[in-house]
């Protein structure tokens, strides 16, 4: 999502509580804010695969790792 799609969210924002948005221009504001959104989850995605959890016996462990064991134990259930 560049600097420019997150002003255009703005703007319409902004417009939308002055004046009232065009069929157009609603329909463009929810897919800007749907692309928004996937944007934030990939990233939130991409910064948690980088999260490494210390463990008390001193061992470090991938979040992605915890994650996969609790997933297999809630299959296995």
């Amino acid at each position: 999502m560049t600097e420019k799609e997150i002003g255009r969210i703005n703007e319409l924002y902004h417009k939308s509580k002055a004046e009232g948005l065009t069929d157009e221009e609603k329909a463009e504001q929810a897919k800007l804010r749907q692309e928004y959104i996937l944007a934030i989850r990939r990233n939130l995605k991409r910064t948690l695969d980088q999260v490494s959890i210390l463990e008390p016996d001193g061992s470090v462990t991938e979040l992605k790792k915890v994650a996969e064991r609790k997933e297999k134990r809630k299959k296995g259930s």
